[in-house]
């Protein structure tokens, strides 16, 4: 396994990226914008290809990477269900997995630093976002924090984990790199205390300033979803409504590109092909399969998603392609839904 650990000095965060050998394909945890050249170098020096990148939580002291490296890369974006952020190409809940060529995480919901907040679970290590830090835990005054719910997701979920399982945080502004859950357990002076109404007391009393980049960051950071006013104008996009009448015409391949667990989830469209997005371009090349459907049927592929990120640069890696006939559904499987289309349970 490729395992990398890079600091901001500037706003004391973590990022991580992940990844194993064989394919090259990586995942990149909490990117600060002003670090993407560095994270792009770093992926072309180690021969990797970013598929995706995710936000534990919707962070104030930095401006994120997500949006910046999706435009760079053509990687996925994923943030949790409760994310204000405006659009990303997958939103996970709690159970789920975040998976890439030969790794997993496992999700797990732990707010309370603010209402998003996710850590994310990786056989003996676990990334703790702002949730717990090393000895200290992330403030909960903003953001529809609460220090009840943090106290929950600390003492009944992370540390119910092994005593030996690695903490790596989203931040640290002492020089700290990783500590476990067993010394913070023993050792972070938060977490010596006797109730949840005591450690609600504490964090009442921390009277923190407000994150020097807050007012940048956060609306900054809600705003991260990839602009498709282009395909609209191109009458590359069709509606939801738009689609929905479509749906059956014998001149339209519907395509679905979302992985096998969303599908489960959130159900399928009826005779749609499944192409899962981290392949689109061998899909597209001369001999893959979209390719040569596309080329044998003389139909129009319509690409969809959730939200209609991947969609959209699946359009755009189809025009790059050579293969110009071809559109996605704006807002993805979420708008089809709200504009009543039906969906096939698998």
């Amino acid at each position: 396994m490729i395992f990398r650990q890079l600091f901001d000095s500037v706003s004391g965060t973590y990022s991580y990226v992940l990844a194993s050998r064989p394919g090259g394909e990586a995942l990149i945890l909490d990117p600060v914008l002003e670090k993407v050249d560095r994270y792009c170098q770093l992926l072309r020096e180690l021969d990797l290809k970013l598929v995706k990148a995710v936000d534990t939580h919707l962070h104030a002291d930095h401006v994120t990477g997500l949006g910046e490296l999706r435009d760079r890369t053509h990687c996925m974006t994923i943030m949790g269900d409760q994310s204000k952020a405006d659009v990303v190409a997958m939103r996970v809940s709690d159970g789920d997995k975040v998976t890439i060529e030969g790794l997993s995480l496992d999700v797990m919901y732990t707010p309370g630093h603010t209402d998003d907040s996710y850590s994310y679970l990786m056989g003996d290590r676990v990334f703790t976002g702002d949730t717990l830090l090393i000895r200290g835990t992330g403030r909960t005054d903003f953001q529809n924090g609460s220090s009840r719910a943090q106290y929950d997701s600390i003492f009944n979920r992370l540390l119910k984990l092994p005593d030996e399982t690695l903490v790596f945080p989203a931040h640290d502004y002492k020089g700290d790199t990783v500590s476990t859950i067993g010394e913070e357990k023993r050792y972070n002076p938060r977490l010596q205390v006797r109730s949840v109404d005591e450690y609600i007391e504490l964090m009442a009393n921390l009277k923190l300033p407000n994150p020097k980049m807050m007012d940048v960051a956060v609306p900054a950071n809600m705003h991260v979803g990839l602009h498709q006013e282009e395909l609209e104008k191109e009458g590359r996009a069709l509606s939801a409504v738009d689609a929905i009448r479509s749906l059956g015409r014998p001149d339209i391949l519907l395509v679905d590109l979302r992985e096998t667990n969303e599908r489960a989830k959130h159900g399928m469209l009826e005779g749609a092909l499944h192409a899962p997005y981290p392949s689109i371009e061998e899909s597209l090349k001369p001999g893959g399969m979209l390719r040569e459907v596309a080329a044998a049927t003389g139909r129009r592929v319509v690409f969809f998603c959730a939200f209609g990120e991947r969609s959209a640069m699946a359009v755009t890696a189809a025009k790059e392609a050579g293969l110009s006939n071809t559109a996605h559904i704006a807002g993805g499987i979420d708008a089809w839904k709200k504009a009543g289309g039906p969906v096939v349970q698998g």
